[in-house]
């Protein structure tokens, strides 16, 4: 490595720094566990995992899993990137340290596509259709009233359309994995 690439380096880990120090001492005055927004987190992360815990068929469970694991992982590139490049923005957040909501990102959103799956497989139903329609429901009816209690900000154009766009992107690329694994694991049946 020359000289100058260190230098650079070493310039944005004492950017990288100052920012997450920041971004501690904002949580630390406006996020912190006296504020009704951090409870609002803590039960957004907490309830879906224990709803899953009772209601995930369990003859499927690594099936369902897998594809919750899928949407769990493309919702957290999606968010990350949103937030990386100032699209949206979490101004109250569980864990100080996550640029993401990892309330959303690990439990709200993948358990609630996990449910929505298992009862498109359990009873015969069109996947894309029911998906499409959670999709809309979570870009058009859950992002705007997270706005209206400033859980989420949008920037620079981006627009509940633009969510949903997402959204459609993580229900169709989880779907497809889980298929193709799912043909996998037959095949060698």
């Amino acid at each position: 490595m020359t000289t100058e690439q260190q230098q650079y380096l070493d310039r944005l880990n004492h950017i990288q720094n100052d920012l997450t120090n920041a971004w501690m001492d904002y949580w630390k005055h406006f996020s912190h566990v006296g504020t009704w927004q951090f409870w609002v987190n803590v039960i957004i992360l907490v309830l879906p995992l224990i709803v899953l815990y009772f209601l995930i068929d369990r003859k499927k469970a690594f099936h369902i899993g897998f594809f919750g694991f899928n949407v769990h992982v493309w919702f957290n590139y999606i968010d990350t990137f949103g937030v990386w490049y100032g699209l949206w923005n979490y101004p109250y957040r569980a864990i100080p340290f996550l640029p993401i909501s990892f309330a959303l990102d690990a439990s709200l959103v993948p358990v609630v596509f996990m449910l929505v799956y298992q009862w498109t497989l359990n009873h015969n139903k069109n996947y894309y259709l029911y998906l499409t329609g959670l999709c809309l429901f979570f870009a058009f009816v859950l992002k705007p009233v997270m706005v209206a209690l400033d859980l989420f900000q949008m920037h620079k154009g981006m627009n509940y359309f633009n969510l949903f766009l997402g959204y459609l992107v993580i229900m169709l690329l989880s779907k497809w994995i889980t298929t193709a694994f799912v043909h996998l694991q037959k095949s060698t049946k």
